[in-house]
């Protein structure tokens, strides 16, 4: 059993103020693998306190040094690769070939392309040519507390991290308590890196406690939250009285049209990112909207490529999906899968219960509905599991009208081979993010989204600004 009870505050590892014990349950194997502290107001205190006395000398260090720093964190994120690897894997089920090649490489694309981004972003500038007196100071907005999910875990705290420290924010970080080991190796790194003290801190906790804290406490300037949108609304609700910034990256329900002209390997596409992390990914596209002339086809392919989805212990290498993330998580999905069956959609594979072969562990069968309908539960509630829900659709304006039909604009997906159809789509889906014919979006692209999946933009220059306030001066001496 693990046990790493201490908070990094002030660039040290301290005891918590008070015991509050809190097991990190294996979801591979629904035991205990090891056991964190949940910190108490004072810890909380301490750790903002913290990052308000490092502010001024922070915010003071020129960018170029604060880049210097970013580069050093690169390194020795680079060299506990494995360990945070390993921790992922164990806290939250990636499958450790997966956590490998996916969850902790992600973490170092995000702060690669924020020392590209700041190395050509201009700090300082004149408003015009035509105004050389005046002058655009881009300035740090202050102590930021980011609270990032168990998901994803190292993809989000680089995304925060990384921009809050080239902006000049210092910072508390409280990560899931479902997976904090991952984000106390990274605490390590920062230190490793070295990084002032006070800059970066963090305090385990839930959200009740510590997350619910920072979103109200006074002396934050801004939120940085990932998760889902209830407790977006929660937190955007906690700290309106302070009117701090609120970033949000929330929940979603991605629609994934896909046209009678779309590639061959389109469909299949679709359903491999749909079960990749075993469908715990807030733009996974869990809507598949299929024009009528190929839906049948359709959806015999993803039945035969949902069927070939393994599902595998997160200890195991290979080419598998782990369990989802806890008890509270796999129950949620068997019933709504169970509600798929009963509001009367098509299961074509999976269902409900574990797969063959397991009787213990947090894993689910990778599931297809099809004649799914927008009204039903499954066609509109994120189901955050392997679960894909197949609609049909005859016309361009009704593929547009379903895919809009939600509460939700994270990510929309489009397989055409119609060019001027493509862009059209683009235009129409009413999302932070377009994803065409199986093409990623480019380093530095901002992630984000509209409506319920939240606010602000992460990656690059756009989640760069985000961390930043604009001051505008006049009477600036050349």
């Amino acid at each position: 059993m693990i046990e790493r009870r201490e908070f990094y505050i002030n660039g040290e590892w301290v005891a918590p103020s008070e015991t509050n014990d809190c097991h990190v349950i294996d979801p591979s194997t629904e035991e205990p693998c090891a056991v964190v502290s949940l910190g108490a107001q004072a810890d909380t205190d301490a750790a903002v306190a913290a990052a308000k006395a490092a502010l001024p000398g922070w915010m003071a260090t020129p960018p170029a040094e604060r880049i210097a720093l970013v580069e050093k964190l690169v390194e020795a994120f680079s060299e506990r690769a494995e360990d945070i690897a390993q921790a992922a894997s164990m806290e939250m089920g990636a499958p450790i070939d997966m956590a490998r090649q996916q969850q902790v490489p992600a973490g170092g694309y995000h702060l690669k392309n924020f020392i590209r981004a700041a190395k050509a972003f201009e700090f300082d500038k004149p408003l015009s040519d035509r105004a050389p007196n005046d002058r655009i100071i881009y300035e740090a907005v202050g102590v930021a507390a980011l609270i990032t999910p168990w998901n994803w875990p190292l993809n989000q705290i680089t995304l925060k991290v990384g921009a809050a420290a080239i902006a000049g924010c210092t910072m508390v970080l409280k990560p899931s308590e479902q997976s904090p080991l991952n984000a106390m190796i990274f605490a390590e790194c920062m230190d490793a890196a070295g990084f002032p003290k006070g800059v970066f801190n963090l305090v385990n906790g839930d959200g009740a406690g510590v997350g619910s804290q920072l979103s109200a406490h006074p002396d934050v300037d801004m939120v940085s939250f990932t998760g889902s949108t209830r407790a977006g609304t929660a937190i955007s609700k906690n700290a309106a009285d302070t009117l701090k910034k609120v970033h949000l990256e929330l929940g979603g329900k991605g629609a994934n049209l896909i046209f009678a002209d779309a590639d061959d390997k389109a469909v299949k596409r679709g359903v491999l990112h749909m079960m990749n992390n075993t469908g715990q990914s807030c733009n996974a596209p869990s809507r598949m909207i299929v024009q009528a002339e190929i839906y049948d086809q359709a959806v015999e392919i993803a039945r035969e490529t949902a069927e070939k989805v393994t599902v595998g212990s997160a200890h195991d290498e290979g080419r598998h999906v782990g369990p989802v993330v806890n008890e509270l998580q796999w129950n949620k999905i068997q019933g709504l899968i169970q509600k798929g069956i009963d509001e009367g959609a098509r299961l074509v594979t999976g269902g409900p219960g574990r797969p063959e072969g397991f009787n213990k562990g947090f894993f689910v069968r990778p599931t297809v509905f099809a004649d799914v309908t927008n009204d039903m539960t499954i066609g509109h509630e994120e189901i955050f599991g392997p679960v894909l829900s197949i609609m049909k659709f005859e016309t361009e304006e009704e593929a547009v009208a379903m895919a809009n039909d939600t509460v939700y604009g994270l990510t929309n997906y489009v397989q055409t081979q119609d060019g001027e159809r493509a862009n059209r789509m683009a235009r129409l889906l009413r999302s932070g993010m377009v994803e065409m014919n199986g093409q990623s979006r480019s380093a530095g692209s901002p992630f984000g989204g509209m409506k319920q999946s939240g606010n602000g933009r992460e990656g690059g220059i756009y989640g760069l600004e985000d961390f930043l306030e604009v001051k505008a001066v006049s009477g600036w001496t050349a």
